[in-house]
């Protein structure tokens, strides 16, 4: 069975306790919403988080938007009925906090199955660990296991340069190994993976700057800390107009009888093959996707 594309260039960190974030969050124009339970929520107010997003998600109005919810790790005071609520709350995805090995998800994904979570619930894993950074090609492959239901990567970065002392300065050179070691890590198992956040959420030339980055680097978008944030992430990592063109009209070219059994072709006094013609494809894909959620 073929999983429609989803777009997943914004990706917005929403405290649980704050029941207006939540309400407003029906409103926003961002593909995906992150309902956290974890590190934007103090520990008197984790069981009101948690009962306010098992309403909201329940009582659905967040229309195309991705609703994920971020739990607390399972060996937390909070984390089992975390996934229970989870569970009824029936989001598109549950987000794991500090997964440092392919034993951490196969441990949520048994508990969410025995809990009788749905088939198309699926698991999304925080990369924020030195033993996450050693691990991930393992961790990643669990994109291939059906069983894990691991479909999407996000970076930590905060807690990642908390864990290693390595500082976050403009142009991310010390986090750069650890960024496309996961790309790589969540390309071979066949996810996506999300960029982390961008703390001074009142610099919109850095915001930009570093959204421009990720982009670049292959990363499918940017998580948020501002609804402020979300306009210049999903100009960043939406397909140009010219880019749009130019897979439509290669893959127009390939599409011609002609053509058909050609491995490469001229157009427009380019040499073109058929990968360039596959990299259309998903251009053209997210194009459409990104329109039919507009």
């Amino acid at each position: 069975m073929t999983v429609p594309f989803r777009p997943r260039r914004s990706a917005l960190y929403m405290p649980g306790s704050n029941a207006r974030a939540l309400e407003k969050a029906t409103s926003l124009d961002v593909d995906c919403l992150l309902l956290d339970l974890e590190d934007a929520v103090a520990p008197d107010a984790k069981e009101l988080a948690r009962s306010q997003i098992v309403e909201a998600v329940s009582a659905g109005g967040y229309g195309s938007r991705e609703v994920v919810i971020r739990v607390n790790g399972v060996d937390t005071p909070w984390g089992e009925a975390d996934l229970e609520a989870a569970v009824k709350a029936n989001p598109d995805a549950v987000l794991v906090p500090k997964v440092n090995s392919p034993a951490d998800l196969q441990r949520v994904a048994h508990k969410i199955s025995a809990l009788g979570g749905s088939a198309d619930l699926k698991l999304w894993a925080m990369m924020e660990t030195p033993e996450a950074m050693l691990n991930a090609g393992a961790i990643g492959a669990c994109g291939r296991d059906a069983q894990v239901r691991l479909s999407c990567f996000v970076m930590g970065t905060n807690d990642l340069a908390k864990e290693t002392r390595a500082r976050l300065l403009p142009g991310r050179a010390a986090m750069m190994p650890w960024l496309m070691t996961c790309v790589a890590a969540a390309r071979a198992g066949g996810i996506d993976i999300l960029d982390g956040v961008f703390n001074a959420f009142q610099d919109e030339a850095g915001f930009a700057e570093e959204c421009a980055q990720g982009a670049d680097m292959g990363m499918d978008g940017k998580t948020l800390i501002h609804p402020k944030q979300v306009a210049s992430c999903h100009k960043a990592f939406s397909p140009s107009e010219d880019e749009i063109a130019w897979a439509r009209k290669i893959n127009a070219e390939f599409e011609k009888p002609e053509n058909a059994d050609k491995g490469a072709i001229q157009v427009d006094g380019k040499m073109v093959e058929r990968l360039h013609a596959e990299m259309g494809k998903r251009v053209i894909t997210i194009a459409d996707s990104i329109a039919a959620r507009t």
